[in-house]
């Protein structure tokens, strides 16, 4: 017996929750303007993107790379998204701007969502994405670790080269 076909959109929105939180994904159900990209080879999706603007890349290990678009967007649309966000204290907020790791003892506050090698996003106290990233440490150690790297950053909103 074949496996009946998956919408599309509903297996984006399993992954986010699943990755995420349930109901992070409530507002991609509505969303008019979502798009998928396929690999001609599997068949399978790549990523997916809101008015040709790149959201999330589905990785092989089964996570999501979000990117800052992506991330801003489930920071403005979800409030349970937050706790996948990181915020550092001001005086590091240039510097993980401009694409450098944060580490541990520059955390102000961590959500209670992020593990080991989850996606996250470097927020300010405006709920402004600074940053994404991989978490390196889990949230519980985040806080209590003084030495270390807390979350390799991927993309800044600023580039490196002072543009």
């Amino acid at each position: 017996m074949k496996p009946l076909p998956i919408d599309p959109r509903e297996k984006v929105c399993h992954h986010v929750d699943a990755l995420f939180g349930t109901g992070v994904s409530a507002t991609l159900l509505l969303e008019p303007n979502l798009q998928f990209e396929y690999s001609r080879k599997t068949g399978r999706i790549k990523n997916f993107s809101i008015n040709k603007q790149l959201v999330a890349t589905l990785r092989t290990d089964g996570g999501l790379a979000l990117t800052l678009f992506g991330a801003q967007y489930f920071v403005t649309n979800s409030k349970k998204f937050l706790e996948n966000c990181i915020k550092p204290v001001t005086d590091v907020i240039s510097f993980v701007s401009e694409g450098r790791s944060l580490f541990c003892k520059h955390v102000e506050w961590c959500g209670s969502n992020i593990k080991v090698g989850s996606d996250t996003a470097v927020i300010d106290e405006s709920h402004t994405v600074l940053a994404v990233g991989v978490a390196l440490i889990d949230s519980t150690l985040m806080k209590m670790y003084q030495k270390g790297v807390a979350v390799k950053v991927r993309q800044g909103i600023k580039s490196r080269t002072g543009e």
